[in-house]
């Protein structure tokens, strides 16, 4: 039985910048950046979402790291320690959903977690809350929402 295809997003996309660049923006008043020092690693395999979200948070102060797939996010999270990750449910390699599990057992403090997901299923949310995620978005999502929920979490 073939895999069914993921649905399409809905995002605009933003001209791509190196994926090694971290650095933070700095503040138009020229004030420490709000999310400065705080590091947020992105896992999704969509690009076109990965650069509009980078490109929304790098200008909060953020500093972005970004993996492609479940597996790179693993490996990032465990190795990186970042604030926070914003995590896809469906990617290849390692679903969302199997790198929020590792990421609960192998850490005895939690990694605070913002789930995306185009699913519009309750039981995923459901079983994303039950594995202790922080926030869970469906897309497509207004920047606003995600900057919301990502300030929140990391004041």
């Amino acid at each position: 039985m073939p895999a069914a295809k993921k649905p399409r997003k809905s995002v605009k996309a933003v001209p791509a910048e190196p994926e090694s660049q971290v650095a933070a923006a700095p503040s138009p008043d020229g004030a420490s950046p709000r999310g400065s020092n705080k590091r947020i690693l992105l896992v999704d395999d969509d690009q076109e979402i990965v650069e509009s979200m980078r490109t929304v948070l790098e200008t909060r102060g953020y500093q972005i790291l970004v993996a492609r797939d479940g597996n790179q996010g693993l490996v990032m999270a465990e190795s990186e320690e970042p604030d926070l990750v914003v995590l896809d449910m469906m990617m290849p390699k390692r679903s969302g959903f199997l790198v929020l599990e590792k990421l609960r057992r192998s850490r005895p403090d939690p990694m605070r977690v913002i789930m995306i997901t185009a699913n519009e299923g309750s039981r995923h949310k459901a079983y994303a809350e039950m594995l202790g995620v922080d926030d869970y978005i469906r897309k497509p999502f207004a920047m606003d929402r995600l900057l919301e929920s990502v300030d929140r979490l990391l004041s």
